[in-house]
Order: C-alpha cells, then sequence, then structure tokens
C-alpha cells in the first residue's frame, strides 16, 4: 500500500526524523491560509501516488501567499502528468503547503528488503534530488549499501559509515548517524516495503531533514497498523484493482489482450509468459487465491469484463488444496449468471481435473477446454487474433 508525502512525513516525524513544517490545503484558499501561516515563502506540492512530480510542474516554489494561491489553484482538479503516471496523468485533489528551506546539499537515503539477500538494505547517495536508478545506471560507485543482519539489527558503525560516506562532518554527522537510525526503525515499526528520502537535505545551517519522504507498505501486515490502514486513498488506486481487493482477489491491470484468472502467483507469472510467447500479451495479474469458489470466479470475470482491452479471458487453475471439479462446477455458475460475449479458454490440471474436464465440456456454455498450458496459450491468443479481424 502506497501512501502521500505529508502522511509518509507524519509517520516519519512521530519516530524522530526531522521534517519540514507544513499544511494540507484542499482549495487554493487553504494554501494561502496555509502559507501565511508558515511565514510566506513556501512550496507548494501536489499530492499524487507518482514520482517525478517536479518534473511535471507538480511542485513549485512560491514567494508569498499570493503565488501559493496561484500554484494551488492550478494544481488543485487538474490531470498531473509525470514520468510513472502515464500520459493520462493522476488527478490532484490535495497539495502540501511546506515551509520553503534553505538547501546547501541534496543526499539520498532509503532503506529497501534486498530479495536476493534477503536482508534489508539501507541505501545513501551524495547524489539526491535525481532519480535513483539513473545514478545506480550511469555512476554505480556513488551508491552506499549497508546490509543488515536481521539477528543483530542495524549497527551504529553501519549508521556512521553511511555518514562518513555522505561527506557529513561534525555536527550534521552525528544527526546524520541518527537521522540513518530513525528511518530504519520507522521501517522496521511499520512493516514498510519500502521507506525512501529524496532528497535528504543539508541546510545552509547545517541540520538534516527530509524534503521529500515516500513510504509503501507490506499489505499482509497491516492488520497489525489499522492507523497505517486507514491513510489508504482508494482515488488513487485503479478503480479495477480496488474492487478486487474488496473480494480479496489480486488484480493488477497490465495493458495486454488476454484476461488471465488464476490461482497461485507463481502460475500467474507462468501464464502471462506464455502468453506473451504464444504472441499476444496479459491484460491484467488476476490471482483468485486457494478458494476459486463460485463467488470469487464470478467476480473474477465481473472485473475482466470491465476492463475493455480484454479481447479473450484465459482460465488456468491448478488444483492443489481446491479440487478441479468444484473449480469446473463454480466456473459454469459463474459463466451462467454473467453475460460473456468474449472467448474463454479452460485449462484444469490436478486433483479431479478429468472430472472438471466433463463438467465443463458437458455445460451448454460456449467455451474452450484444454488440457495443457501451451494448448491453453495458443487457442486464448487464435481467439483474440480472430476478433482482431
Amino acid at each position: 500500500m502506497k501512501i502521500h508525502e505529508y502522511q509518509a512525513k507524519e509517520i516519519l516525524k512521530s519516530y524522530g526524523v526531522p521534517v519540514p513544517e507544513g499544511r494540507l490545503a484542499t482549495t487554493a484558499g487553504e494554501a494561502r491560509t496555509a502559507a501565511e501561516a508558515l511565514g510566506g515563502a513556501v512550496v507548494v506540492k501536489a499530492q499524487i501516488h507518482a514520482g517525478g512530480r517536479g518534473k511535471g510542474g507538480g511542485i513549485k516554489i512560491a514567494g508569498d501567499p499570493e503565488e501559493a494561491y496561484g500554484y494551488a489553484r492550478d494544481m488543485i482538479g487538474r490531470n498531473l502528468v509525470t514520468p510513472q503516471t502515464g500520459p493520462e496523468g493522476q488527478n490532484v485533489k490535495q497539495v502540501w503547503i511546506e515551509s520553503a528551506t534553505d538547501i546547501a546539499r541534496e543526499l539520498y537515503l532509503g532503506v529497501v528488503l534486498d530479495r536476493d539477500q534477503s536482508r534489508l538494505v539501507i541505501m545513501a547517495s551524495s547524489e539526491g534530488g535525481m532519480d535513483i536508478e539513473e545514478v545506480a545506471a550511469a555512476t554505480p560507485g556513488k551508491i552506499l549499501r549497508e546490509t543488515v543482519d536481521p539477528a543483530v539489527g542495524l549497527q551504529p558503525f553501519q549508521a556512521r559509515r553511511l555518514a562518513f560516506g555522505l561527506g557529513l562532518e561534525s555536527e550534521a554527522f552525528k544527526q546524520g548517524v541518527r537521522f540513518i537510525d530513525r528511518l530504519f526503525a520507522a521501517y522496521l515499526g511499520t512493516d514498510c516495503s519500502l521507506a525512501e528520502i529524496n532528497p535528504l537535505v543539508v541546510t545552509a545551517g547545517g541540520s538534516l531533514v527530509a524534503l521529500d519522504a515516500k513510504m509503501n507498505f507490506d499489505d499482509n501486515a497491516l492488520y497489525r497498523h489499522e492507523d497505517i490502514r486507514e491513510l489508504r486513498d482508494t482515488d488513487e488506486e485503479d478503480p479495477l484493482e480496488v474492487d478486487a481487493s474488496g473480494f480479496d482477489l489480486n488484480y493488477i491491470k497490465l495493458d495486454g489482450e488476454v484476461g488471465c484468472m488464476v490461482n497461485g502467483a507463481g502460475l500467474a507469472m507462468a501464464t502471462m509468459d506464455i502468453v506473451k510467447y504464444a504472441g499476444s500479451s496479459p491484460a491484467n495479474f488476476l490471482d483468485v487465491g486457494g478458494g476459486a469458489n463460485v463467488e470469487r470466479v464470478e467476480n473474477a470475470f465481473r472485473i475482466l469484463l470491465s476492463d475493455a482491452g480484454v479481447k479473450a479471458v484465459l482460465i488456468n487453475i491448478f488444483g492443489g488444496i481446491v479440487r478441479c471439479d468444484r473449480v469446473a462446477e463454480g466456473v459454469v455458475q459463474a459463466l451462467g449468471n454473467l453475460p460473456v460475449d468474449l472467448p474463454v479458454v479452460v485449462r484444469l490440471q490436478g486433483t479431479n481435473a478429468e472430472e472438471g474436464a466433463r463438467i465443463l465440456e458437458n455445460s451448454d456454455l460456449k467455451f474452450t477446454v484444454a488440457r495443457e498450458l501451451k494448448e491453453a496459450a495458443e487457442a486464448v491468443v487464435a481467439a483474440v487474433q480472430g476478433r482482431r479481424q
């Protein structure tokens, strides 16, 4: 789950991470009032779940409250296009009015999970304010890394080594060590999947401040953080993904033509790969999980059919815990309840797969039954190509 910058800063502040003072505004008038309260010179920052806001015109420095009013008026209610939103952009519903900071240096600091090592890694760079991916590609030596052993946690010498590597000195060095420690504590304490400060700035007065903040959270741990769960902004998410989450369906919209309904993330990845190999591309990642019952299948179909880009549907279910005959009964009932006018290919393997295939073949519904995944992929791609003609 993602949250807005201002929400991330509130969380970081509660862990002792220094952030600039700011106010949230949903109208241009509120932005003017906030700027007045903050002393006049402020930064107006569009609040959307996407990076690259500065490149899209979503971050503006205002010298006085009237200028802040004008920038907020131009941002609120309009779509902001950034390198991460796609050409359609993201609608701006609120802006964060923040005290202007006198910047001497811009740094980068983040905590991520390195899946190759199964360890948390703290990353830092003197090249703050830039896309960290570009820095890593162009000048990998400027990316500092400290891997944290889960048995002992972040050690003081690691924080000191990072602060030294960033070129911090004297009081800024001490602040840097504490900053790293507090950011890591926030990451652990809230079950983050990503905590990123870009830029982390050294002010003209020598203080360290998180000028920006990005935090993503592990959805599987949100049951432990009801306060964080309440920060979810569904307006920033794809409507179909929001709909799917209400039925415990794992759905991610893609830009292809084949709607893929599967059970299990590994099977989903393999299904998408073979659809691509067969000559088309997946329109989604849709995992109905281990309980592929009638309700789940029906809601999954409804979501797939809501995507105008879907030209055909591939159901690929492996019966391990769930029996294929029960899945087949669910598919038949679900398709009978919905107006489906797209080609549907079904492939069942595993427990009671043959019985499931007979149930599908003996039904009055029109769909193709495949025994092997390659056969299923080729059949659904052929159906897509037939609809193009």
